[in-house]
């Protein structure tokens, strides 16, 4: 299967958990809106959610796939299943006790780390405690997913891990739906979604179990002990988890900082469930797929294969995410007010929201090329250096947050964000080049530069019709008439960038039939080879 083939597997699979997220959303803010227990709900949310996406979308892979790959290289699917299960039984013992203290400490992570600023109101901090200790759980079901998610996507089986995720929205709408249609009260609401993420971790769980017992392997538990291989794979686990997790940690220190002012929080959050379509659909798909690739390609002394896997894969990432970063920058409002402005959400939300959503839209490139670079490290199993430059982000993500928020409130945030993410792709990138590990493309370069103006066009023909149609997209007009005009302008943009994109030369199809017609080379390439440059 070819490399765009496998990144529309996976995008397809997390394209459906991110529409069904978009519908959790919605039915979020109808429910509580920007109010006091929003706040809470993700605050308490937040922590848990932060190592589903530590784990689930790439981190533990980065450390688990290059390992699994070498041992059935080495040793076929008898060594692999040795190797998980001697990492089954090490996760799962770590992993419990690490449930234990965290329950036992909660009221102090919450005074702490999540919400600092709730510690003035008892009320929303007892909730919040209570609440991230029913869902604090949901970590264990999510890092024993991804370890077997690593399994499934190093078997070339791509589905059953992207499509796990989807159950978690789910069970949250069912939640929501029958909370909407009682009509419960808002904190209510917030403990039917608290267990309802707890019972989406053992579904999501059960359904990649499953997927590896179909895939031919069968696990068995095995008492944890420290083998060569399982401490080789801490070794490049935790620097792993820390790069692999920089977004989100700057999301959770967005939070604690936020947690001080009412609705900040929430308002963070609606923002972020817009841009997360296609950094998951594109950045995920591209983490997910090209980790295992690379790892194979190196370890076959492919090198040049290994190069063009990594150039293709960045083409790729910029042809999809400098016209939606350019899409959300200018619609924003439109946006957050066809999505989400019903009920206990109002137009003053709305304008917040879409502030945050615009800035993050500027960061949207940055952080889908990090999924795209990282993979060149962790396939080489250095982790290690893309752990520094998440430190550095992360000073600068704490420095700009706290200098911006008490003057631009929760869009300060996304701009801290936003900076964070650039700054660790031009670390990233420019340490690949400088080793070696990427080469230059003027090709590659040139087309980038021509898709920038392609996404000028479009944004320039988006504000000329947002400027006509705006009766049919304001506030009073219904819902109906909302969602059809921006569903035509989103559409009669996307036609417009790519004709002008196809027509100036940013994209063509000879570039696309290749990669999708590609092959794995049948003999190994000299370690010294010069990459391919993709012309």
């Amino acid at each position: 299967m070819s490399l765009v083939k496998k990144f529309i597997t996976v995008g397809g699979a997390t394209l459906g958990s991110r529409i069904f997220g978009f519908a959790r959303e919605t039915l979020m803010a109808a429910a509580l809106g920007t109010g006091p227990m929003a706040d809470v709900f993700y605050a308490a949310f937040r922590f848990p959610n932060l190592f589903r996406r530590l784990f689930a979308e790439g981190a533990f892979n980065a450390a688990f796939v290059p390992l699994f790959a070498k041992e059935i290289e080495a040793n076929g699917i008898d060594g692999a299943k040795r190797f998980s299960e001697e990492v089954f039984g090490v996760l799962f013992s770590v992993l419990f006790l690490i449930t234990v203290v965290m329950e036992l400490g909660m009221p102090l992570i919450v005074r702490w780390i999540i919400a600092p600023g709730f510690a003035d109101d008892p009320e929303k901090f007892t909730i919040t405690v209570r609440m991230a200790a029913v869902m604090f759980p949901y970590l264990m079901c999510m890092s024993l997913t991804a370890m077997m998610s690593g399994m499934l996507n190093s078997l070339h089986h791509f589905f059953a891990a992207a499509v796990a995720p989807i159950f978690l929205n789910v069970v949250m709408i069912a939640a929501l739906f029958y909370s909407l249609y009682f009509g419960a009260l808002p904190l209510q609401t917030a403990w039917y979604l608290s267990w309802g993420v707890l019972a989406a971790g053992i579904l999501q769980l059960l359904v990649v179990y499953i997927g590896v017992r179909f895939a031919g392997i069968n696990i068995g538990f095995r008492w944890p002990r420290f083998t060569p291989n399982v401490k080789r794979l801490l070794i490049l686990a935790i620097p792993a988890a820390v790069t692999g997790g920089i977004t989100q940690i700057n999301q959770m220190i967005g939070q604690a900082i936020a947690s001080s002012r009412e609705g900040a929080i929430a308002a963070l959050q609606y923002a972020d469930r817009i841009y997360q379509l296609p950094l998951g659909v594109v950045g995920v798909a591209v983490g997910v797929v090209l980790l295992p690739e690379l790892a194979r390609a190196l370890k076959s002394g492919h090198l040049k294969e290994a190069g063009n896997l990594q150039n293709r894969s960045m083409e790729f990432v910029l042809f999809l995410t400098i016209p939606a970063a350019m899409a959300l920058w200018v619609l924003s409002d439109d946006i957050i007010r066809v999505l989400y402005e019903r009920r206990a959400f109002h137009q003053e939300n709305t304008l917040i929201v879409g502030s945050i959503l615009a800035i993050y839209g500027l960061g949207l490139p940055a952080f889908v090329l990090i999924k795209a670079l990282q993979p060149g490290f962790y396939a080489r199993e250095d982790t290690k250096t893309p752990m520094r430059f998440s430190g550095i982000a992360v000073a600068t993500n704490c420095a700009i947050a706290l200098s911006l928020f008490p003057y631009m409130g929760a869009p300060g945030i996304a701009v801290a964000e936003a900076t964070a993410g650039w700054i660790s792709t031009v670390l990233l990138f420019t340490t690949l080049l400088r080793r070696g590990h990427l080469t230059w493309e003027w090709g590659l370069a040139r087309r980038a530069a021509l898709l920038l103006v392609s996404a000028a066009v479009m944004t320039g023909a988006i504000i000329y019709l947002q400027h006509r149609w705006e009766p049919y997209l304001a506030s009073g007009a219904s819902l109906l008439t909302k969602v059809s005009a921006l569903g035509l302008l989103i559409a009669i943009a996307m036609t417009i960038y790519f004709v002008v994109a196809f027509l100036i030369g940013g994209a063509d199809l000879g570039m696309i039939r290749r990669n999708i017609n590609r092959k794995r080379p049948a003999t190994t390439t000299a370690p010294d080879a010069e990459v391919v440059n993709g012309e």
